[in-house]
């Protein structure tokens, strides 16, 4: 089998959970994004993709991303989401070829992504990560819930920087559902504030069920149809 034909059929076997998904849930299937999570993998897999049909990448390594980006850029009709822990030096870096920043956290982060997104002459979507993971030790990145009315404001008032929504990882080893439930709601209280920030960007690979019921409009998913980490890189 082909590569192509590997990424084909994994692929329409996502493609048929998250239809799945939807009809369980009453949602349109087109009220759902599909980012495929292309970290770790080679360039020629994110052609395939695109060639296969795929409209939205992710990347969580700035570095990465840029010398794989820099034969070519990204593709045309394609976005790019930036969805790793950002480094406030790493942004002039990151919005030169990001559309969208999924892990803004924190003010230092607001400010710096501004000022690259000025600097590169773009608009750059930004999505405010919450932790929802509070147990002790469990930390997987994100501003706590009490902090995002306060980072949206920040990014509303930037003047390079469209506030999309929310984004949440869900916690290790528990059931997902209690905590996409509670992202939800954060959602529906930073949409009666910024009725823009339409954006709920959940689900994995092994939550993206759970993640649709709870209302994602975008779901990131990697290891279900890139694999495990490459051998043939």
């Amino acid at each position: 089998m082909t590569r192509r034909e590997e990424l084909a059929e994994a692929l329409a076997a996502v493609e048929d959970r998250i239809a799945a998904a939807c009809r369980d849930a009453g949602r349109p299937r087109d009220e759902v994004r599909l980012v495929v999570v292309t970290k770790f993998f080679p360039r020629s897999d994110l052609d395939l993709l695109v060639e296969l049909g795929i409209t939205d990448i992710g990347e969580n390594r700035e570095q990465e991303a840029a010398a794989k980006l820099a034969d070519g850029g990204v593709p045309s009709g394609v976005r790019a989401h930036y969805i790793g822990q950002l480094q406030s030096k790493k942004a002039n870096a990151v919005t030169r070829w990001a559309d969208v920043i999924q892990s803004v956290d924190r003010p230092k982060i607001v400010a710096a992504l501004d000022r690259g997104a000025a600097a590169a002459g773009r608009e750059v979507t930004a999505l405010i990560q919450v932790n929802l993971d509070e147990r002790a030790g469990a930390h997987r990145g994100g501003a706590s819930p009490a902090e995002v009315p306060a980072l949206a404001e920040q990014v509303a008032a930037s003047d390079s920087l469209r506030l999309g929504g929310l984004m949440a990882v869900a916690p290790l080893d528990a059931d997902p559902d209690p905590a996409f439930a509670r992202l939800a709601g954060l959602a529906e209280d930073l949409r009666a504030a910024h009725p823009e920030a339409d954006w709920i960007s959940a689900g994995m690979s092994g939550d993206l069920e759970s993640a649709v019921r709870h209302g994602a409009t975008h779901l990131r998913v990697g290891t279900a149809i890139l694999g495990t980490r490459p051998s043939h890189r």
